[in-house]
């Protein structure tokens, strides 16, 4: 079968995968094409036969180790490249290999070509494109003629890479790897085009099986002899194709009779019902590219197998927290699907989850393909069924349909879709997307983005962005905070609060990637934050002179702020007000962004390395929930550094990941003004007390690789902006808590203050609780509450027994929502916000009231 929803029952594909060690995949084409296929005795076990909707060759050879159509053990298909690249490697000798180019074809031989340069060992890497890349030059390009998509572009990063690097017997071999040598006509054209401009004395051609005719193989002989010089062929096995006369023709009556067929049959429906697709950062290594399309050096080889292990364990986990396969239990069956030319990030993630899940879970992997091949499902065929979706990564040649194989029918308890981020778009997450295709046909879709890679001269630019600051940015004076982000006002991102819900939690986007609709406070509810700010504004001041004391103590004496926006902001400028009104410091003040499951802004930390000591740097929120951007953000400064970030003025990167919050309620931080779950006015609203900026907004499409994350200036929300209001009643308060101040400081300074994460434990307890099992769903303390009741979709609100005023505002909104409000005992927090937990467009109604019950 093919199509859209195609699909056989588990007991009949069962029954018919026992013929499948008996009957070779090529017998259907053979039987009704005549086409013949002899050689080497493994021959069949590598090679099967397809027909494609092509005019220009009706046969396609699929590759049973190639990764691309069927899939395969990640570690066959590795260890197919890496052996032929150890070949290759004994065949030049040590000297020579290590001068070896490698370079491979796209879209199906581009993992085999890196394969092979990984068994040459030391061997940059360069794999030909069908993307072309903005700003980046041509270094030479070449037609394809059977391809169903010729452009090939050539487009290293360092133009001396195909130069041939010397002369004579110094210069390198220039090796060229595809997944088969037919008639030879795209390799051969390539060697000659590159040869005309950097002429060697030598040259290999690799690939998986050479299927040339014999005429075909006398003409790269005279080829050798007309550019004079030595052309080796390496390959794993050889034969020939038969093909009787007329074959393009009766192959393309044969295709257009089966499609016709196929259109009149039943679509029986998914296998799934739709599973949960959940986004997963990998914690990809910065400035290790994502593939071969601008070169690969070892040195990125190097980079990336330090890291493998670590991204395996995340991905390990991810699996492993999937209900539908049980609590703490993997599953049996995983792909990992790569996408059209990335082909060897997600190979070697296949091979790294191999070793990480071991012998009891079964890895596969395969990529999506531009190629359009009939399926037809019978054990003698060797495209079996056909995902159809559209291409989601804006290529050039304009939108068309892409196609995953072998994939649906196939029992895989899980999919682990790997995507660069250039091909992270709304397509991909559209209803008939990849991603909605897949669920439809496994348990489980976690989605990994790999980052595009960007040429390094793109990647350090001459001038990194400066800070937006008030008026023009904000409404906070322009010397109390730099935004270290970009102006996206103009651009229109904001969606129904249940329409975001619903796509965050199928995985089909983000919550960084849109924003929600900034909540407009009735009269009520801008009396009731009055009322808090002016019962509170004491409170607050004290706990942002103990932090601000705190950090003055141990972080030397003129730290630079830099706030987790937007919920940090306030609390950074408050901090920054404390110390020129106690000390006469102007302390340097910028807000950056974070991201939950994506990480810091890089940019900005290299803005920051290159204008700060490093070491000075302290990082400020507003408050604890459970922890989450406490670990984030000690990840994301880890991998920054271990991918070089830029040197500080005072030596080597040395970036502090430690918070410094207002209130840590989650005991998830050592420095802090206290641990009590409070109101704090700021969480009561939200752009119109943060100087009116959104959430911060990260989305491929809109933040490049030099670009600051983006984020809105509602500058038309100026009537209703409590900004400095807030500020000024707060600062009123400075000189009358001062004394409490100093003792607070000093009590604290001499205290055990070691987080004790009692937040996550509870979490973790209610979530199990109440049958949620998404930590990621329950948001604990005052100022979490507040966003679930402003931005997500509610489910129930869960209140510490006793709790008095500080929850007035938070009883207020659950009635204004028609969430109800359940007294509890034994919470370290005040209250906490469950969001709904199996939330779909129909778990609201009309006025946007939550529906009670799960």
């Amino acid at each position: 079968m093919s199509g859209r929803g195609e699909r056989v029952s588990t007991s009949e594909r069962a029954r018919r995968e026992e013929a499948v060690d008996v009957v070779w995949s090529g017998d259907w084409v053979a039987e009704r094409l005549g086409v013949a296929l002899e050689g080497d005795g493994d021959l069949p076990e590598l090679l099967g036969l397809a027909l494609r909707r092509n005019p220009k060759r009706a046969h396609l050879l699929v590759s049973n180790v190639l990764g691309k159509h069927v899939p395969q053990k990640p570690s066959v298909v590795y260890g197919a490249g890496y052996e032929l690249g150890e070949r290759v490697r004994a065949l030049l000798g040590e000297d020579r290999a290590r001068r070896a180019v490698v370079l491979g074809y796209a879209e199906t031989a581009t993992g085999l070509g890196h394969a092979v340069a990984d068994g040459l060992r030391d061997a940059p890497y360069l794999h030909s494109t069908r993307r072309p890349v903005a700003g980046v030059a041509q270094a030479g390009g070449f037609e394809e003629a059977h391809s169903h998509a010729t452009s090939h572009l050539l487009l290293p990063e360092e133009p001396g890479l195909l130069a041939g690097g010397g002369t004579g017997s110094d210069a390198s071999v220039l090796v060229l790897v595809d997944d088969e040598f037919s008639t030879g006509n795209t390799v051969l054209n390539t060697i000659r085009a590159l040869h005309e401009s950097h002429p060697r004395e030598r040259y290999v051609i690799v690939a998986l099986v050479d299927m040339r005719s014999a005429g075909d193989r006398d003409r790269l002989t005279a080829f050798a002899a007309e550019i004079g010089a030595r052309v080796d062929l390496v390959t794993r096995s050889s034969g020939t194709v038969t093909l009787p006369e007329g074959v393009l023709e009766r192959g393309q009556v044969l295709v257009a009779a089966q499609e016709a067929e196929q259109a009149q049959q039943t679509d029986r429906g998914a296998l799934s019902g739709g599973a949960p697709v959940t986004r997963l950062g990998l914690g990809w290594p910065e400035g290790v590219p994502d593939g071969g399309r601008h070169g690969f050096t070892p040195a990125h080889r190097a980079a990336l197998e330090a890291a493998l292990p670590g991204m395996a364990e995340r991905i390990a986990a991810a699996l492993g927290d999937n209900p539908r396969h049980g609590r703490d239990s993997s599953p049996r069956r995983v792909l990992v699907l790569g996408f059209e030319e990335l082909m060897y990030a997600p190979l070697r993630l296949g091979t790294a989850l191999e070793a990480a899940l071991g012998a009891d879970t079964e890895v596969r992997y395969s990529t999506t393909t531009r190629s359009p091949v009939l399926a037809v499902d019978d054990p003698g065929y060797a495209i079996r069924t056909r995902l159809v979706f559209p291409a989601h990564d804006a290529p050039a040649d304009g939108p068309g349909d892409r196609y995953a194989y072998n994939v649906a029918g196939a029992g895989f308890d899980a999919v682990v879709a790997v995507v660069d981020s250039t091909a992270d778009t709304p397509e991909l997450h559209a209803p008939d997307g990849l991603l909605a295709r897949l669920a439809d046909h496994t348990g489980q879709v976690l989605l990994a983005v790999v980052p595009s890679y960007t040429p390094h001269h793109k990647l350090e630019p001459a001038v990194l962005p400066e800070p937006l600051r008030g008026p023009d940015f904000s409404s906070y004076a322009p010397e109390d905070v730099g935004w270290l982000l970009q102006d996206l006002s103009d651009t229109e991102l904001e969606a129904p609060t249940e329409e975001r819900e619903e796509a965050i939690q199928s995985g089909g986007a983000h919550y960084a990637e849109s924003l929600p609709v900034e909540y407009q406070p009735s009269a009520e509810y801008q009396a009731l934050f009055t009322a808090a700010l002016d019962a509170s504004a004491a409170r607050i001041a004290r706990a942002v002179g103990t932090v601000t004391e705190t950090v003055l103590a141990e972080r030397g004496p003129r730290p630079v702020l830099v706030s987790l926006a937007r919920a940090g902001t306030p609390v950074g400028v408050l901090m920054r007000h404390w110390a020129r009104h106690r000390h006469g410091l102007d302390l340097p003040h910028y807000a950056i962004s974070i991201v939950r499951g994506r990480g810091i802004d890089a940019t900005a930390l290299r803005w920051l390395a290159a204008h700060h000591d490093p070491a000075d740097v302290v990082f400020v929120d507003g408050w604890t929930g459970k922890g989450a951007i406490t670990r984030e953000l000690a990840a994301a400064i880890e991998e920054f550094e271990a991918s070089g970030g830029p040197a500080g003025s005072a030596g080597p990167v040395g970036f502090n990941p430690e918070i410094a919050v207002l209130a840590d309620p989650g005991g998830c931080v050592r420095t802090y003004g206290t641990r009590e779950d409070f109101l704090i006015p700021s969480a009561c609203l939200n752009s119109t007390v943060s100087g009116l900026i959104s959430r911060t907004v990260l989305r491929a499409d809109l933040v490049g690789p030099d670009d600051f994350h983006g984020a809105k200036f509602y500058r038309e929300l100026a009537d209703s902006d409590v900004s400095a209001d807030f500020l000024t009643a707060v600062t009123a308060r400075f000189d009358e808590v001062a004394d409490q101040v100093d003792a607070e400081t000093k009590e604290l300074l001499a205290a055990d203050r070691a987080p004790t994460w009692e937040g996550w434990a509870a979490v973790e307890r209610i979530s199990e609780e109440y049958g949620i099992h998404d930590v990621n769903l329950v948001k604990p303390g005052v100022g979490e509450t507040t966003r679930v009741l402003l931005r997500r979709v509610p489910w129930k609100i869960l209140a510490k027994r006793g709790a008095g005023a500080d929850l007035q505002h938070i009883r207020l909104l659950a009635e204004q929502r028609g969430v109800p409000v359940e007294e509890v005992d034994d919470l370290p927090y005040s209250c906490v916000g469950l969001i709904h937990p199996r939330f779909t467009r129909g778990a609201t109604g009309a006025d946007g009231k939550a529906v009670q019950g799960a």
